[in-house]
């Protein structure tokens, strides 16, 4: 069993940029594709960045790309979310997830363990 634990979020005006952190115990964080959902109020969980096991391979989707980071750190269990250049509408609590072991894609059915979310508000 895998707990994951998210930090960094909170209130920042347009333009400023947050760090995430998703802190995981309780099981090997290598071996997990991890990835950074969020969710709006109405709106429905959606993906918004991805890496692979090691770091090597990364997605982002489109409405994030070019802003926001992703990356982690195997020998702390940790994954981080370097977010710049923030609009209104990045508003939403943010989750991190452990996509099951070995996964060749990503998407919520494929989410082992969810962290409890963190909100991050961007005012305009």
């Amino acid at each position: 069993q895998v707990q994951l634990v998210e930090s960094g979020g909170g209130l920042v005006q347009a333009g400023g940029s947050l760090r995430l952190s998703c802190a995981a115990s309780g099981g090997t964080f290598s071996q997990y594709p991890m990835g950074w959902f969020r969710q709006a109020p109405g709106k429905e969980r959606e993906l918004k960045a991805a890496i692979d096991w090691s770091g090597g391979s990364k997605y982002y989707h489109d409405s994030v790309k070019g802003r926001f980071t992703i990356s982690r750190d195997n020998a702390k269990n940790t994954m981080y979310l370097q977010m710049n250049s923030l609009k209104p509408e990045d508003t939403a609590v943010y989750y991190c997830a452990a996509f099951m072991r070995g996964s060749t894609y990503y998407s919520r059915d494929r989410v082992r363990y969810w962290g409890q979310g963190t909100q991050v508000t961007v005012s305009s």
